[in-house]
């Protein structure tokens, strides 16, 4: 551990920009997801939980296209291929920051903490998102899944990030909305926060030390 330091590692969908999925097939795809319950099956058939080896795991991999995606899902659920393309293309939009953890963001930045990112983002999501926000330039360093065919749960990422960031899990702190992510950190001796809202993980960065 020569060398190493530690870090505040950011998940980005669901924490620092927001993911709303139900929201979002009821706008895009509304005849299938009239209600509540129709946007929430719909959201299980396209997004599969995103455990490793579904469909848009495979995209996260930057392993499918958007176009092979919207043929995987078509044919799987049944639906036209231009309606899933519809809901792909409508993500990147929908990917706003969340102005709470920007605040958090912005402030760990002004104590000189070391910062950096940990997400599972396809190819075209991860070259948007760099090219519309200036707060980028407060990371240090960065993985986007599809840039490096790897993804969250997985074991190989987070020591990828380990051995690239030059940060010691256990001096470090992980903040991710989705609990297998939590849990694959704490496995492999990395500090986590479970991501809520921007309140209560500011608590907890503070109670840690962290701000």
């Amino acid at each position: 551990m020569t060398g190493m330091t530690a870090g505040v590692v950011w998940d980005f969908g669901g924490v620092m920009f927001r993911w709303q999925p139900l929201d979002l097939v009821r706008q895009v795809m509304p005849q299938r997801a009239p209600d509540e319950a129709g946007a929430r099956a719909v959201v299980a058939q396209v997004f599969q939980g995103f455990v490793p080896g579904c469909d848009w795991a495979l995209f996260d991999q930057g392993q499918v296209s958007p176009t092979d995606l919207a043929g995987r899902i078509a044919r799987r659920c049944g639906w036209r291929a231009d309606e899933v393309r519809r809901l792909i293309d409508a993500i990147p939009p929908h990917l706003e920051p969340q102005a709470g953890t920007v605040a958090l963001l912005r402030a760990l930045h002004a104590a000189q903490r070391r910062l950096f990112y940990l997400s599972n983002m396809p190819h075209p999501y991860a070259d948007d998102l760099e090219q519309r926000h200036a707060f980028f330039s407060c990371f240090a360093d960065g993985i986007f899944s599809s840039r490096v065919g790897l993804i969250k749960p997985q074991p190989e990422i987070f020591e990828l990030a380990q051995q690239r960031f030059g940060i010691e899990p256990a001096r470090s702190v992980f903040i991710d909305d989705h609990p297998a992510n939590i849990e694959a950190a704490h496995s492999l001796g990395w500090q986590a926060i479970h991501f809520q809202d921007a309140d209560q993980c500011g608590q907890a960065l503070r109670q840690a030390g962290w701000l």
